[in-house]
């Protein structure tokens, strides 16, 4: 299940750039919210596990310390 969510943004983004690509003018308008949205889901993805390494890597060293 944790493979398919994963994949899940970057099908997002690939599905909305393929209508971009294919379609003119204003038919265009209907792929922009699933590309914001799975650009915005992967954004927020990598931000986090940043924020988790970086937690862990404080946590490490400090029990290291004592």
């Amino acid at each position: 299940m944790r493979g398919l969510l994963a994949l899940s943004s970057p099908l997002l983004i690939l599905l909305a750039l393929l209508v971009l690509l294919q379609r003119r003018g204003v038919d265009r308008i209907p792929a922009l919210p699933a590309l914001l949205i799975g650009t915005g889901l992967l954004v927020t993805s990598a931000v986090g596990r940043r924020r988790r390494r970086r937690e862990l890597l404080a946590a490490l060293r400090h029990d290291g310390d004592v």
